[in-house]
């Protein structure tokens, strides 16, 4: 799995791609989980993630409780439709903004 952060308009953008699974999403959450405390408006661009496990919806649920903890928002972008499925089926979109592109997603987060 490959992930990136940057700053866009006073955004952080998280990039990943692979599979986030048991395997991976420790990595992600050790990677992800400082950069997101120092940050109250995320967009998560998931385009290049392929699969995410139950172990990949537990790291989504536990980035988003720490920026809600900060009144922040989330934003997801690119999620494949057997993800948005499962995501939709267990629950776990109500917490999210989903967008189509990364300039609406930082537009969403910024409102």
């Amino acid at each position: 799995m490959e992930i990136q952060t940057k700053e866009m308009d006073g955004v952080a953008v998280v990039s990943m791609a692979g599979e986030i699974d048991s395997k991976t999403a420790p990595e992600a959450q050790e990677t992800l989980l400082p950069f997101v405390e120092a940050h109250s408006r995320i967009v998560m661009d998931l385009s290049g993630v392929s699969f995410m496990s139950s172990a990949g919806l537990r790291t989504m649920l536990l980035l988003y409780r720490h920026v809600t903890a900060q009144n922040g928002k989330v934003a997801l972008v690119g999620l494949s439709e057997q993800i948005q499925d499962t995501m939709s089926a267990t629950g776990f979109l109500d917490f999210f903004e989903l967008c189509d592109t990364v300039e609406n997603a930082i537009a969403a987060v910024k409102a």
